[in-house]
């Protein structure tokens, strides 16, 4: 797992990408949103994720202070993932980005068709 550095002067922006950078990060946050969960619902719900790419993301989220790793002492062993409080608000953050992400696609999407009609 590499460690990002953090630079205090960074703008609030870049720090919040670096926090969700890669592939995976913002569906696995889109995903916990809905509740914990284990690591293989996550990869069932995930195709073409692998467990070492899954498990790397997961411990970033972990040390980012996003997602909470619960452990249950029993056989076979369980492990369940939750997102922090501090998780939910990146999620909350994220959301208008979202829609905003939402209409780009759409605009692309009537941009094409009329290409395509012309």
């Amino acid at each position: 797992m590499t460690r990002r550095r953090q630079d205090p002067n960074v703008c609030g922006v870049t720090a919040a990408i670096a926090v969700i950078d890669g592939k995976w990060k913002t569906t696995l946050l889109w995903l916990l949103e809905s509740g914990p969960h284990r690591p293989a619902e996550l990869r069932r719900r995930l195709p073409g994720l692998t467990e070492k790419v899954l498990t790397e993301a997961l411990r970033e989220m972990e040390t980012d202070g996003l997602v909470h790793r619960e452990v249950y002492d029993v056989l076979p062993p369980k492990t369940v993932y939750s997102l922090t409080p501090f998780g939910r608000e990146l999620a909350e953050a994220l959301a208008p980005l979202s829609d905003w992400g939402h209409r780009r696609l759409e605009k692309l999407a009537e941009t094409q068709a009329t290409r395509s009609a012309s």
